[in-house]
C-alpha cells in the first residue's frame, strides 16, 4: 500500500475521526481553562515517575551513584523542584526549561538520578512547541552541559558512545515531536485562516453580485417605468386639451394611452418574473432588441413628436445583450427628448456598425419658440443608466446641447467586449 493510500485510510477510518475530534473538543476546552491541562501534566508526572522512587522498598541497590536513596522529604522537594516548574511551561517555556534543567544539573552533580528527570524531556518538547524560535537556540549551552554531565556520570558503567547515543535519541525525539506538533499546529492555522479568508471573499462576492442585480434591476425599472409614464403623461395632456375641439383625438389619445400602460405592465411582469425564485409559468418572452425600435418610434409618435430613424450595418445580427443594451439606450435618450423637449419637437435616432463599434446617436431640435419646458442638465439618472449600460461593453455616452438648439447624446459600445 503506497503512502498516499495509507495517509487516505487512517484518515477517513472511524478511530482517527474519533480522536481528532476528540482532540479538537480538547483544545476548545483548553483555550478557556488553560490551568487545568498544566495541572493534569504536573499531576500525572508526579502519579507515574515520582511515586515509585517514594516507594524505599523497590530502591535500586548502592552504588557509585545514589539511585533514590534520599531520605523522603528531600526526595520529594527534589521531585516537585523538577516537575513544578512544568506548571508554566506554556506561559514561559524558556524560563521552565531552564528551571527544571537547573534543578537537574544539581541533582545529578549530588550524585542523585530520579525517575523524575523524565521533567527535562517534557521541557524540551514544551520549549520547542510554545517558545519563540529565535530563541531556542539559547537551550543549547544548557543542554550541552547537561549532556556532559550524564556521560561523565554515567562513564563508570556504560561507554560514553552509548551514553551519548541514548540521551541524544531521547532528546531528539522530544525537539522532533515539539516540531511535529508545532507544524502541524501552524498548518490548521493557517487552514482555518484560508477558510476565513474564502468565506469573506465568498460574502464579498455575493454582496457585490446582489448590488449588481439591484443596479441591473434599478435600471430596467427606470427605463421601462420613465419612458411609459412620460409617453403616457405627454398624451393625457394632449388629450386633455384635444378632448373639447375634436373629441376623436382624444379617443385616441386615450387608446393609445391604454396601449402604453398594457406594454408596460407586460414588461415589468416578465422582469418580476425573473426575480421570483420560483415561477409556475415563466415569461418566455424575448428581451426587446434593434427590431423593436420602429415600434418604439411609433410608440413616441404617438405623444406628438415626429421620429427620424435610420440604421446601417448589420445591426439586427448583433448579440442579443448588445441589442438589449442598444434599445434601452435608445429608449432613454428618446424618452428624455419627449420629456425635456416636448411633443413638438424633432427627433433624429441612428444606429451605425463600424467594424466592432456600435455607435448610437440621438438628437432633438428642442421645444418650439415660446414653450416652456423643464432644461435637461444630463446629470440625471437617466444618463448615469446609459452611461452603465455602455460601460458593460467597454463604451461611452456623451450628453449635452447642441449648437442652433436642442440636445444631443452619443452613445458608442465595443462589440469586442463581453461583460464579466
Amino acid at each position: 500500500m503506497s503512502d498516499d493510500n495509507a495517509a487516505g485510510v487512517l484518515v477517513g477510518h472511524p478511530v482517527m475521526d474519533r480522536l481528532f475530534r476528540a482532540g479538537r473538543r480538547l483544545r476548545q476546552w483548553d483555550a478557556g481553562h488553560r490551568w487545568a491541562l498544566n495541572t493534569a501534566v504536573v499531576l500525572v508526572i508526579f502519579l507515574l515517575f515520582c511515586m515509585p522512587d517514594l516507594d524505599r522498598d523497590h530502591g535500586p541497590p548502592d552504588g557509585p551513584i545514589t539511585l533514590t536513596q534520599l531520605p523522603t522529604v528531600q526526595m520529594l522537594l527534589l521531585q516537585l523542584a523538577l516537575i513544578v516548574p512544568l506548571w508554566w511551561r506554556r506561559r514561559a517555556p524558556l524560563a521552565a526549561f531552564y528551571a527544571v534543567l537547573a534543578v537537574f544539573v544539581a541533582e545529578w552533580s549530588a550524585g542523585v538520578m530520579l525517575r523524575a528527570d523524565v521533567a527535562v524531556l517534557v521541557a524540551v518538547y514544551s520549549l520547542v512547541l510554545h517558545g519563540p524560535l529565535n530563541r531556542l537556540v539559547w537551550a543549547v549551552p544548557g543542554l550541552a552541559a547537561a549532556t556532559v554531565l550524564i556521560m561523565v556520570r554515567l562513564s563508570a558503567y556504560v561507554s560514553v558512545w552509548d551514553v551519548l547515543f541514548v540521551v541524544g535519541a531521547f532528546g531528539t525525539a522530544a525537539v522532533a515531536l515539539g516540531f511535529a506538533v508545532r507544524i502541524r499546529r501552524a498548518q490548521v492555522a493557517v487552514l482555518r485562516e484560508r477558510a476565513v479568508q474564502l468565506e469573506i471573499e465568498h460574502d464579498q462576492r455575493s454582496r457585490l453580485a446582489t448590488a449588481t442585480e439591484r443596479a441591473r434591476v434599478a435600471r430596467e425599472m427606470h427605463d421601462i417605468l420613465g419612458h411609459s409614464l412620460s409617453v403616457i403623461v405627454t398624451l393625457a395632456d394632449g388629450g386633455a386639451y384635444a378632448s373639447d375641439a375634436s373629441p376623436e383625438r382624444g379617443k385616441e389619445a386615450l387608446r393609445l394611452i391604454g396601449d402604453t400602460g398594457r406594454d408596460s405592465l407586460a414588461e415589468l411582469r416578465r422582469m418580476l418574473g425573473v426575480l421570483r425564485e420560483q415561477t409556475d409559468e415563466p415569461s418566455l418572452a424575448p428581451q426587446p432588441g434593434t427590431a423593436d425600435l420602429d415600434a418604439l418610434c411609433r410608440q413616441i409618435r404617438s405623444a406628438g413628436p415626429q421620429v427620424d430613424y435610420r440604421s446601417t450595418g448589420a445591426v439586427d445580427t448583433l448579440d442579443v445583450d448588445v441589442q438589449l443594451a442598444a434599445y434601452r439606450i435608445a429608449q432613454e435618450a428618446l424618452t428624455n427628448a419627449l420629456k425635456h423637449a416636448g411633443p413638438h419637437t424633432r427627433i433624429q435616432l441612428a444606429l451605425r456598425v463600424d467594424g466592432d463599434r456600435l455607435r448610437i446617436t440621438v438628437r432633438d431640435t428642442g421645444p418650439p419658440a415660446g414653450e416652456r419646458l423643464v432644461p435637461s442638465t444630463g446629470e440625471g439618472h437617466g444618463v448615469v443608466g446609459m452611461r452603465e449600460r455602455a460601460g458593460l461593453y467597454g463604451g461611452t455616452v456623451t450628453a449635452g446641447p447642441q449648437p442652433g438648439g436642442g440636445w444631443s447624446v452619443s452613445a458608442e459600445l465595443d462589440l469586442e467586449n463581453k461583460p464579466a
